[in-house]
């Protein structure tokens, strides 16, 4: 099970400790609970103490980012804390990309004279677009706190997770695990991430899949990324050394999107390709060591301890020092960027005229949206105990969003907050 974090009486981090330990502290009022999201507990009678090395582990992704906590004692390092943090940047992306066709119609409607401003505007060095940008900080939101509510002392990032280089140009040389066990690693796993584990011939999922050549070698293909696909074994003896245009000739529509999905770049890794160098900056400032690896050496790790596939599972494994981890953690702490509202002063019809307006007020009663909370209702429909995300509203009867749906007009005297609202959702 994952540990429970523990901070002394004056706030300072301590060695997390087993969750039954947390529950004997608790009951016998030696401690109180801090956090409920990650579970933080506070120990009343207790200043400073003994700590071992923690080492925060990451693995960055477009999607999801992987973050472990590994302790290093005297039987060796030991996975005690994992979770995995979903990003909002295809949200982000999204909002923008309806803002700027907002403006673009608002100004060509009732600004045609307005003089063009696009020539005009400079980023500074290093920007980048606030959907990768959100990736950067949530990273470093989440590294910071666990700064704070652990003894770390130590970073391990994956900086590379596919070498672009090599993959362009297979026959490069210079680079150790090129040569050695890693050999293949990088293009392998690429590739399982760009045909999303997919036959590309066949759409079999669940199997195992080989690197195939569109272009067979025997005629002239080459071992360059664009010309890779994933098969699984029977497509990939079915189609031999005939060339894709002559295997697929009756699948006219197949062949054209293999050749497309071919030649199209990774979006998810020219994302984490994007932010790596500023996350690692960002990681530095800390003042702690920084350990970087590839990710075809977090691979390498894991399937030589056979652990199975998972964000927090490869953060335990990044770089050098996750060759050989104990991991017993049975479920990671799941995070949810959720972002923090909006300042959107009026709702629209569908064509354009405002009909409802927002409050400029965000708390009522002394509650808030998003804040996390237990209702304990005594009679009526919603009648029992209930945790989720609650709605407010200006009169004080509050919307409840729980695992079992919506709960809709609940009085706020029924309400208790475990957790005030943070920017994240947590399960």
């Amino acid at each position: 099970m994952s540990r429970v974090l523990v901070l002394d009486t004056n706030k300072r981090p301590l060695m997390p400790c087993h969750p039954a330990r947390a529950r004997e502290l608790l009951s016998a009022g030696k401690a109180a609970v801090w956090r409920r999201y990650p579970f933080t507990i506070i120990l009343k009678e207790r200043i400073g103490g003994d700590v071992q090395s923690i080492q925060i582990k990451l693995d960055p992704g477009s999607k999801t980012t992987g973050i472990a906590l590994v302790m290093e004692g005297k039987r060796g390092k030991k996975c005690i804390w994992g979770a995995e943090l979903q990003h909002r940047g295809i949200a982000i992306k999204m909002k923008l990309v309806a803002r700027r066709s907002l403006r673009s119609f608002r100004r060509n409607r009732t600004l045609r004279s307005r003089p063009a401003r696009f020539l005009n505007r400079t980023k500074p060095k290093g920007w980048l677009a606030p959907s990768l940008l959100h990736r950067v900080l949530t990273v470093d939101t989440w590294v910071r706190r666990l700064a704070t509510w652990t003894p770390a002392n130590a970073i391990s990032m994956e900086l590379v997770r596919f070498d672009m280089q090599q993959m362009e140009n297979p026959e490069i040389s210079g680079a150790e695990y090129q040569q050695g066990q890693l050999a293949g690693y990088e293009v392998r796993e690429y590739l399982l991430e760009k045909w999303e584990r997919t036959c590309a011939y066949c759409n079999a999922k669940g199997v195992p899949l080989q690197i195939e050549h569109i272009h067979p070698k025997s005629k002239g293909g080459s071992n360059r990324i664009s010309n890779l696909c994933v098969a699984c074994e029977t497509c990939n003896q079915k189609k031999g050394s005939r060339d894709i245009s002559e295997f697929l000739a009756k699948k006219p529509e197949l062949l054209q999107k293999i050749l497309a999905q071919a030649k199209r770049p990774f979006r998810d890794a020219a994302a984490v390709n994007s932010t790596r160098w500023k996350l690692y900056e960002t990681l530095k400032s800390y003042g702690f060591p920084v350990e970087i690896g590839s990710g075809g050496r977090t691979k390498f790790n894991r399937r030589s301890q056979r652990y199975s596939k998972a964000h927090w599972i490869d953060a335990a494994c990044v770089g050098e020092s996750g060759g050989n981890v104990s991991i017993s953690i049975l479920r990671p702490l799941l995070i949810k960027c959720m972002g923090h509202g909006n300042r959107q002063a009026c709702k629209t019809d569908a064509f354009g005229f405002p009909n409802k307006w927002r409050t400029r007020t965000k708390v009522f009663r002394g509650f808030q949206t998003g804040d996390m909370v237990r209702a304990d209702v005594p009679t009526g429909k919603n009648a029992g105990r209930h945790v989720g995300r609650i709605s407010v509203r200006a009169t004080g009867k509050f919307a409840l969003a729980t695992l079992g749906g919506k709960r809709d007009g609940i009085n706020w005297k029924y309400f208790r907050i475990i957790q005030k609202q943070d920017g994240y959702g947590y399960s």
